[in-house]
């Protein structure tokens, strides 16, 4: 997984790519949690998502938002983050100008940005969120949500509460022409610090369904 430097809107920033061995790969971006909050590109979490992709022979690529790590810039409250994640986007899809689809996943804050980039992309296929802090943020921009996608909480996480999550995925799933699934992983904290194994393997599993339909 080698380091990449590309530029940013406020600079250079600093990620993981790995390439496909194949022609025509699907690409996928990964979203790490809040900067203040110790969230980086190396976020346990924001990896396991990463090396899911790769296994999966996606191009693949993670990075730090503005002023974490390598990356230059400082903190800007999600605006200027999500100039960086489309800026990151451009970059993968530049270098994989044949793609044959492309996927955004999220953790955290990195889900709310994630999610915010679907709205300007539409060539989007599938979203991967997990722990989206609806009571945090508004997530009102979507409207309509563009792809279907997956959502994943834990029932015990002290960041984002679980019924704010479920009333967002109420809403979503209203929506026609997507498919909204919900998982929720029981006992689970916000870092789903001893479930992580149960949770990759839903995401694990609704990738691979996704992926074996097609769709």
């Amino acid at each position: 997984m080698p380091e990449v430097i590309f530029p940013g809107p406020e600079g250079r920033l600093q990620g993981r790519y790995q390439p496909a061995g194949k022609p025509r790969p699907p690409v996928a971006i990964v979203l790490h949690p809040h900067p203040q909050a110790g969230g980086t590109m190396n976020n346990p979490i924001t990896l396991a998502l990463y090396q899911m992709f790769v296994k999966r022979g996606f191009a693949t690529l993670r990075f730090n938002f503005r002023g974490v790590g390598r990356s230059e810039g400082v903190f800007d409250n999600g605006v200027g983050e999500l100039s960086d994640a489309a800026s990151a986007l451009d970059w993968l899809q530049a270098i994989n100008p044949e793609s044959s689809g492309t996927w955004v996943a999220g953790y955290s804050f990195g889900a709310w940005i994630g999610m915010q980039l679907l709205m300007r992309r539409p060539e989007v296929k599938g979203f991967i969120s997990i722990a989206p802090p609806a009571n945090l943020y508004d997530f009102g921009f979507l409207a309509p949500c563009p792809s279907s996608g997956v959502i994943v909480a834990g029932t015990h996480d002290e960041v984002v509460t679980e019924p704010a999550v479920q009333k967002l995925v109420d809403k979503l799933k209203t929506q026609k022409h997507i498919t909204i699934d919900y998982e929720k992983i029981e006992g689970a904290n916000h870092h789903f610090a001893h479930e992580m194994d149960e949770m990759m393997g839903t995401v694990e599993t609704y990738l691979d369904r996704r992926l074996m339909s097609g769709k």
